[in-house]
């Protein structure tokens, strides 16, 4: 027997390989792991060759491409005759991503190569363009954020200086910066903006939507390097600029007003003085003045309640000038004319209640004409107790009294007026007089306005219409329609009693030499927040010229530490009148006073 070596297997056994940890078994590994890389590139190159090529083309290129929002252009407000009361001007705020802030390849044209750019030596000219030091520049490039401001508000010029140096990741965001060039010239009904561009107050709140318009898109290709690649298509979609409001306002009238009422106010120590001037045939709003006006570039240098304008914010009992409309009510419903006869005391009772003229005086046979002539409330009241309760009420709710007015600010000029239902013993006769309801001056200039037109109310209108970027316009439409108050022979009877006033009654520094001057003054008690009385409210509302009207003015001053401006009110709404009156080119006729007879007996000049 052979003994077989130990190292040797039985005939028809298992060989045995190389050990795991044998070189040899390492490589085959290895050859296999690239074999396997290789051959899933190779399938990933025929997807993406071969099965979805626009796929992976779209998904490399939205990898590429940058989005930019643009920016439409706000519109202007604009004056009656298309004088600029506020507008937009394009200035852009030069921003960065900091990440991509780096030296960078360009192409050399005169080289005919590509060099490599200093980004220290780009950051340095930037600096220059921009007006800021190199270090600045560098503090705000320099860095990790993806958003950075270098520098805000540049203009136009500027900003095409800076993006010409092809900084990497340097861009561009077009921004509005709202200018007014009159200052504070109708401030209160233009209104303003926020630093961040949000519109906070008057037409600029309210007209928002409207001066928006709808932004554009830009969209292009940016290299690694975050610099746009040249000649790369550029898509735009672009911005819908918003569209222009014309109002109905004379900047040159308002500003007019302005002054004056300024001057009224800080004469007698008033709270405010506002005013309206309307156009009889339109309803056009020329003039909402206030004495105390913001100023929409310094909004915070005014007091909150000045912000807006008081004509919109603030009614008051009217006072005499509201007698025009117990008046008118029974001259239309033929219960009086101008020349009837009325016996008229300083003081008389009602029912129980006590009413008293301004001021006492004898007992007078007056006419209806002179009653409204010279104010008086006994003899107002007897007037009105010619029609019912109801019969009044409707034609004071025909004439605006009680209802809102929309022009289309942020808020409606409001009026309350309570149904007669709701009338205690005193309300009824006080109401007669202009207390015992609130409304604004522009609700009194509109009541004027309808007597003026023959008895027409026009509702007011202070937008006259949008224009947009085509110069298409859209007219600006009131809410309330126009209609009839009083009949033609009412409203002739009304203007000649208001002449009267002028020529015989409260009312003489009204006059406006060689123009026929028709009006009301007040001087009514001002209720506080408690609802006592504790101040006066004075005002006049003025017609001319009274031979064809063209407008009407109402001016009010608030609280004066006492009553004794009433003459100078009436004589700051002539002389805003008059300044209307000339810049129409109404032509001055010196026609003679058609007025009525105050008492109905002679002498016609007796005390008051």
């Amino acid at each position: 027997m052979i003994d077989r070596p130990a190292s040797h297997l039985p005939r028809g056994g298992s060989t045995v390989g190389p050990a795991p940890g044998h070189p040899a078994v390492r490589t085959r590994i290895l050859l296999l792991l690239v074999f396997v890389l290789l051959g899933g590139l190779a399938l990933r190159l025929v997807y993406v060759q071969g099965i979805d090529p626009t796929g992976q083309a779209a998904a490399a290129m939205d990898q590429r491409l940058t989005h930019q929002e643009t920016l439409p252009q706000r519109g202007s407000i604009l004056d009656r005759d298309g004088d600029v009361l506020a507008a937009s001007v394009r200035r852009y705020d030069i921003v960065v991503d900091q990440r991509l802030v780096k030296d960078f390849n360009e192409w050399d044209r005169e080289a005919r190569e590509t060099v490599l750019v200093d980004v220290d030596s780009r950051l340095a000219s930037l600096a220059e363009v921009l007006g800021m030091s190199e270090e600045e520049v560098r503090e705000a490039t320099i860095g990790s954020r993806p958003y950075a401001v270098v520098r805000r508000s540049v203009t136009p010029e500027v900003r095409d200086a800076a993006m010409a140096l092809n900084v990497p990741g340097l861009l561009s965001e077009a921004v509005d910066r709202r200018t007014y060039p009159n200052g504070s010239v109708a401030g209160s009904i233009i209104g303003f903006m926020g630093g961040d561009g949000t519109a906070l107050e008057g037409l600029e709140l309210s007209q928002d939507d409207v001066m928006t318009g709808t932004p554009g898109t830009r969209t292009f290709e940016v290299g690694a390097d975050g610099i746009r690649i040249p000649n790369a298509p550029l898509e735009e979609v672009p911005a819908v600029d918003g569209a222009d409001l014309r109002l109905t306002v004379d900047k040159d009238a308002q500003w007019f007003a302005q002054e004056t009422l300024g001057a009224l106010a800080a004469e007698y120590e008033a709270e405010w003085a506002n005013a309206v001037v309307m156009d009889v045939k339109t309803g056009d709003v020329i003039v909402m003045a206030d004495s105390t006006t913001v100023d929409p570039a310094d909004p915070d240098a005014t007091e909150g309640n000045f912000r807006t304008s008081t004509v919109m914010s603030t009614p008051y009992e009217p006072g005499s000038t509201g007698k025009a409309l117990p008046i008118a009510a029974a001259v239309d419903a033929g219960k009086v004319t101008a020349t009837d006869g009325f016996t008229v005391p300083g003081s008389q009772d009602f029912d129980g209640q006590t009413i008293r003229d301004f001021s006492p005086h004898p007992t007078f046979d007056m006419t209806v004409a002179g009653i409204y002539a010279r104010s008086y409330n006994t003899g107002t009241v007897q007037i009105a107790e010619k029609i019912t309760d109801e019969q009044r009420y409707e034609y004071m709710r025909s004439f605006g009294v009680g209802q809102p007015i929309d022009l289309g600010l942020p808020q409606q000029a409001g009026s309350v007026l309570v149904p007669p239902e709701q009338w205690d013993g005193r309300q009824r006769l006080t109401t007669a007089f202009g207390q015992g309801y609130t409304q604004t001056t522009l609700h009194t200039a509109q009541m004027y306005q309808a007597l003026a037109n023959g008895g027409v109310l026009i509702p007011a209108r202070l937008i006259d219409a949008t224009v947009d970027g085509d110069g298409a316009e859209k007219r600006w439409e009131s809410s309330a329609e126009p209609h009839r108050v009083v009949s033609e022979e009412t409203a002739a009877q009304m203007l000649r009693m208001m002449e009267t006033v002028v020529t015989q009654g409260t009312s003489k520094a009204a006059a406006i030499p060689g123009y026929r001057v028709g009006g009301k003054s007040s001087t009514a008690e001002a209720a506080s927040d408690t609802g006592t009385y504790d101040g006066y409210n004075l005002g006049f509302t003025a017609v001319a010229p009274l031979d064809d009207p063209r407008f009407v003015v109402s001016v009010s001053m608030h609280r004066p530490p006492s009553k004794q401006g009433s003459r100078d009110v009436s004589v700051a709404a002539a002389t805003i009148m008059e300044y209307m009156l000339r810049q129409a080119d109404v032509p001055a006729t010196g026609a003679e006073p058609n007025d009525y007879r105050v008492f109905v007996d002679d002498p016609q000049d007796r005390p008051w």
